[in-house]
Protein backbone atom coordinates (compact mmCIF):
# COMPACT_ATOMS: atom_id res chain seq x y z
CA UNK A 1 0.00 0.00 0.00
CA UNK A 2 1.19 3.20 -0.68
CA UNK A 3 0.47 6.47 1.98
CA UNK A 4 0.18 9.98 1.14
CA UNK A 5 -0.35 12.24 4.10
CA UNK A 6 -1.19 15.78 3.20
CA UNK A 7 -2.55 18.97 5.28
CA UNK A 8 -6.22 19.43 5.42
CA UNK A 9 -6.92 23.32 5.52
CA UNK A 10 -10.73 22.87 5.61
CA UNK A 11 -9.99 21.68 9.10
CA UNK A 12 -8.63 23.05 12.05
CA UNK A 13 -4.59 23.90 12.21
CA UNK A 14 -2.75 20.59 12.74
CA UNK A 15 -5.29 17.82 11.12
CA UNK A 16 -3.23 15.94 8.44
CA UNK A 17 -5.00 13.60 5.43
CA UNK A 18 -4.16 10.33 4.80
CA UNK A 19 -4.75 8.71 1.27
CA UNK A 20 -3.70 4.79 1.18
CA UNK A 21 -3.55 3.07 -2.21
CA UNK A 22 -4.38 -0.32 -2.43
CA UNK A 23 -1.51 -1.90 -4.19
CA UNK A 24 -2.62 -5.53 -4.35
CA UNK A 25 -5.92 -7.64 -5.32
CA UNK A 26 -9.42 -7.18 -6.65
CA UNK A 27 -9.16 -3.71 -5.29
CA UNK A 28 -5.80 -2.45 -6.91
CA UNK A 29 -5.83 1.19 -7.85
CA UNK A 30 -8.56 1.73 -5.02
CA UNK A 31 -7.67 4.75 -2.40
CA UNK A 32 -9.30 4.73 1.04
CA UNK A 33 -9.28 8.24 2.85
CA UNK A 34 -8.56 8.82 7.20
CA UNK A 35 -8.33 11.59 9.06
CA UNK A 36 -5.88 12.94 11.80
CA UNK A 37 -6.13 15.17 14.65
CA UNK A 38 -3.18 17.26 16.37
CA UNK A 39 -2.89 14.29 18.85
CA UNK A 40 -2.79 11.78 16.43
CA UNK A 41 -6.17 10.11 16.68
CA UNK A 42 -7.79 8.45 13.51
CA UNK A 43 -10.86 8.94 11.87
CA UNK A 44 -12.13 6.28 9.61
CA UNK A 45 -15.56 8.09 8.31
CA UNK A 46 -17.21 11.82 8.22
CA UNK A 47 -19.62 10.63 11.03
CA UNK A 48 -16.58 10.20 13.39
CA UNK A 49 -15.39 13.26 12.44
CA UNK A 50 -18.13 15.35 13.04
CA UNK A 51 -19.01 13.41 16.37
CA UNK A 52 -15.53 14.54 17.54
CA UNK A 53 -15.59 17.87 16.61
CA UNK A 54 -18.86 18.96 17.40
CA UNK A 55 -19.75 22.53 16.45
CA UNK A 56 -16.17 23.60 16.35
CA UNK A 57 -16.28 22.81 12.31
CA UNK A 58 -19.65 22.94 10.27
CA UNK A 59 -18.96 20.05 8.40
CA UNK A 60 -22.04 20.15 5.99
CA UNK A 61 -20.46 21.03 3.09
CA UNK A 62 -17.29 19.19 3.56
CA UNK A 63 -16.48 16.49 1.11
CA UNK A 64 -14.37 13.28 3.01
CA UNK A 65 -12.93 12.14 -0.32
CA UNK A 66 -11.00 15.20 -1.26
CA UNK A 67 -11.12 16.97 2.10
CA UNK A 68 -12.82 20.39 0.76
CA UNK A 69 -15.54 22.12 1.40
CA UNK A 70 -17.80 22.07 -1.47
CA UNK A 71 -19.54 25.17 -2.66
CA UNK A 72 -22.45 23.15 -4.10
CA UNK A 73 -23.18 21.31 -1.47
CA UNK A 74 -23.18 24.81 0.57
CA UNK A 75 -25.71 26.29 -2.13
CA UNK A 76 -27.85 23.17 -2.14
CA UNK A 77 -28.00 23.48 1.91
CA UNK A 78 -29.03 26.99 1.27
CA UNK A 79 -31.50 26.14 -0.67
CA UNK A 80 -33.00 23.37 1.21
CA UNK A 81 -33.23 26.09 4.64
CA UNK A 82 -34.81 28.88 2.20
CA UNK A 83 -37.52 26.46 1.35
CA UNK A 84 -38.20 24.78 4.62
CA UNK A 85 -38.81 28.76 6.06
CA UNK A 86 -41.32 29.38 3.03
CA UNK A 87 -42.62 26.56 3.98
CA UNK A 88 -43.12 27.27 8.12
CA UNK A 89 -44.19 30.95 6.59
CA UNK A 90 -47.02 29.13 4.45
CA UNK A 91 -48.55 27.29 7.82
CA UNK A 92 -45.91 23.92 6.78
CA UNK A 93 -45.47 21.79 9.98
CA UNK A 94 -41.70 22.13 10.78
CA UNK A 95 -39.15 19.44 10.20
CA UNK A 96 -37.87 19.07 13.86
CA UNK A 97 -36.33 15.49 13.26
CA UNK A 98 -39.71 14.21 15.77
CA UNK A 99 -40.15 11.24 13.85
CA UNK A 100 -40.80 8.34 16.33
CA UNK A 101 -38.32 5.52 16.36
CA UNK A 102 -40.08 3.43 14.15
CA UNK A 103 -37.49 0.84 13.08
CA UNK A 104 -34.19 0.43 14.29
CA UNK A 105 -32.75 -2.73 12.18
CA UNK A 106 -32.98 -1.38 9.34
CA UNK A 107 -29.61 -2.56 7.76
CA UNK A 108 -26.44 -0.53 6.08
CA UNK A 109 -25.45 -3.16 3.39
CA UNK A 110 -27.05 -3.33 -0.27
CA UNK A 111 -29.66 -5.97 -0.52
CA UNK A 112 -30.82 -8.54 -3.18
CA UNK A 113 -33.52 -7.16 -5.48
CA UNK A 114 -36.05 -9.25 -7.89
CA UNK A 115 -35.52 -7.44 -11.39
CA UNK A 116 -39.25 -7.99 -12.92
CA UNK A 117 -39.63 -7.77 -16.76
CA UNK A 118 -42.50 -7.31 -18.60
CA UNK A 119 -43.86 -10.43 -20.55
CA UNK A 120 -46.78 -12.13 -21.81
CA UNK A 121 -46.53 -15.32 -19.47
CA UNK A 122 -45.69 -13.10 -16.42
CA UNK A 123 -48.32 -12.49 -13.34
CA UNK A 124 -46.98 -9.59 -10.97
CA UNK A 125 -49.35 -9.28 -7.53
CA UNK A 126 -49.10 -6.15 -5.74
CA UNK A 127 -49.25 -6.46 -2.14
CA UNK A 128 -50.78 -3.57 -1.16
CA UNK A 129 -50.50 -4.75 2.46
CA UNK A 130 -47.30 -4.49 2.85
CA UNK A 131 -46.58 -1.45 0.32
CA UNK A 132 -48.96 0.73 2.78
CA UNK A 133 -47.76 -0.69 6.53
CA UNK A 134 -44.34 -0.23 7.39
CA UNK A 135 -43.01 -2.68 10.51
CA UNK A 136 -43.18 -0.61 13.94
CA UNK A 137 -41.02 -0.99 17.10
CA UNK A 138 -43.39 -2.17 19.86
CA UNK A 139 -43.33 -0.36 23.10
CA UNK A 140 -40.93 2.15 21.87
CA UNK A 141 -41.85 4.33 24.58
CA UNK A 142 -40.41 2.47 27.11
CA UNK A 143 -37.21 3.51 26.27
CA UNK A 144 -38.15 7.18 27.56
CA UNK A 145 -38.56 5.54 31.16
CA UNK A 146 -36.77 7.78 33.50
CA UNK A 147 -36.10 10.70 31.21
CA UNK A 148 -36.70 14.17 32.85
CA UNK A 149 -36.96 17.23 31.04
CA UNK A 150 -35.19 20.73 32.69
CA UNK A 151 -35.26 24.49 31.86
CA UNK A 152 -32.40 26.71 30.91
CA UNK A 153 -31.21 26.83 34.97
CA UNK A 154 -31.78 22.76 34.60
CA UNK A 155 -34.51 22.61 37.18
CA UNK A 156 -36.29 19.73 36.51
CA UNK A 157 -39.87 20.35 35.13
CA UNK A 158 -43.02 19.53 37.14
CA UNK A 159 -44.58 16.80 35.23
CA UNK A 160 -48.44 16.62 34.41
CA UNK A 161 -51.15 14.74 36.22
CA UNK A 162 -53.17 12.47 33.76
CA UNK A 163 -56.41 11.62 34.77
CA UNK A 164 -57.65 8.79 36.52
CA UNK A 165 -60.15 7.13 33.71
CA UNK A 166 -56.38 6.60 31.53
CA UNK A 167 -55.34 3.25 32.09
CA UNK A 168 -51.98 2.31 30.30
CA UNK A 169 -51.80 -1.20 27.79
CA UNK A 170 -48.56 -3.41 27.84
CA UNK A 171 -45.78 -5.04 30.43
CA UNK A 172 -44.49 -2.69 32.75
CA UNK A 173 -47.21 0.33 32.04
CA UNK A 174 -46.32 3.75 34.58
CA UNK A 175 -47.68 7.05 34.04
CA UNK A 176 -44.63 8.13 32.40
CA UNK A 177 -44.94 5.95 29.45
CA UNK A 178 -48.19 6.33 29.22
CA UNK A 179 -47.59 10.27 29.46
CA UNK A 180 -44.92 9.39 26.32
CA UNK A 181 -47.55 7.56 24.24
CA UNK A 182 -50.06 10.26 24.52
CA UNK A 183 -48.24 13.12 23.47
CA UNK A 184 -46.27 11.15 20.85
CA UNK A 185 -49.69 10.56 19.38
CA UNK A 186 -51.10 13.86 19.55
CA UNK A 187 -47.56 15.01 17.70
CA UNK A 188 -47.87 12.84 14.72
CA UNK A 189 -50.99 12.06 13.76
CA UNK A 190 -54.09 14.06 12.56
CA UNK A 191 -56.36 11.26 13.64
CA UNK A 192 -58.77 11.27 16.44
CA UNK A 193 -57.23 9.66 20.20
CA UNK A 194 -59.09 6.73 21.40
CA UNK A 195 -57.09 4.67 22.83
CA UNK A 196 -56.99 0.56 21.92
CA UNK A 197 -60.40 -0.20 21.44
CA UNK A 198 -60.36 -3.96 21.40
CA UNK A 199 -60.27 -6.13 24.15
CA UNK A 200 -57.78 -8.48 22.67
CA UNK A 201 -55.20 -5.40 23.12
CA UNK A 202 -55.71 -5.97 27.13
CA UNK A 203 -55.02 -9.42 26.61
CA UNK A 204 -52.15 -9.94 24.67
CA UNK A 205 -51.10 -6.26 23.49
CA UNK A 206 -47.67 -7.56 21.48
CA UNK A 207 -50.20 -8.70 19.56
CA UNK A 208 -52.98 -7.04 18.63
CA UNK A 209 -51.85 -3.66 19.56
CA UNK A 210 -52.85 -0.93 17.41
CA UNK A 211 -49.67 0.58 16.78
CA UNK A 212 -51.20 3.86 15.43
CA UNK A 213 -53.17 4.57 18.87
CA UNK A 214 -51.27 5.55 22.11
CA UNK A 215 -50.24 2.51 25.19
CA UNK A 216 -53.44 3.46 27.05
CA UNK A 217 -57.36 1.50 27.14
CA UNK A 218 -60.20 3.27 25.22
CA UNK A 219 -61.42 6.49 27.23
CA UNK A 220 -63.55 8.89 25.73
CA UNK A 221 -63.58 12.75 26.96
CA UNK A 222 -66.81 14.25 27.91
CA UNK A 223 -68.41 17.34 27.78
CA UNK A 224 -67.68 18.60 31.92
CA UNK A 225 -63.74 17.27 31.41
CA UNK A 226 -63.48 19.48 28.94
CA UNK A 227 -65.02 22.90 30.76
CA UNK A 228 -63.01 21.66 33.72
CA UNK A 229 -59.66 21.84 32.11
CA UNK A 230 -60.98 24.94 30.78
CA UNK A 231 -61.61 27.25 34.52
CA UNK A 232 -58.16 25.18 35.15
CA UNK A 233 -56.51 26.82 32.63
CA UNK A 234 -58.41 30.30 33.65
CA UNK A 235 -57.43 29.77 36.87
CA UNK A 236 -53.74 29.43 36.09
CA UNK A 237 -53.90 32.45 33.91
CA UNK A 238 -55.44 34.49 36.24
CA UNK A 239 -52.64 33.41 38.64
CA UNK A 240 -49.75 34.40 36.66
CA UNK A 241 -51.49 37.68 35.68
CA UNK A 242 -52.01 38.26 39.44
CA UNK A 243 -48.48 37.53 40.35
CA UNK A 244 -47.06 39.49 37.36
CA UNK A 245 -48.95 42.47 38.76
CA UNK A 246 -47.64 42.21 41.87
CA UNK A 247 -44.42 41.78 41.32
CA UNK A 248 -44.69 45.15 38.73
CA UNK A 249 -46.28 46.58 41.89
CA UNK A 250 -43.04 46.07 44.18
CA UNK A 251 -40.95 47.50 41.38
CA UNK A 252 -42.71 51.08 41.26
CA UNK A 253 -42.50 50.78 45.07
CA UNK A 254 -38.59 50.61 44.58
Amino acid sequence: MEKKRSDCPALPPGWRKEKVIRKSGLSAGKSDVYYYSPSGKKFRSKPQLSRYLGNEVDLGCFDFRTGKMLPGKMQKNKQRLRHDLLGLAKGGKPDLNTALPIRQTASIFKQPVTKVTSHPSNKVKADLQRASEQPRQLFWERRLKGLQSSDVSEEVLRTMSLPKGLQGVGPDSSDDTLLSAIASALHMSSAPITGQTTVAAEKNPAIWLNTSQPLCKSFTVTDEQIREQELKVHQARRSLEDALMADDGLKTDR
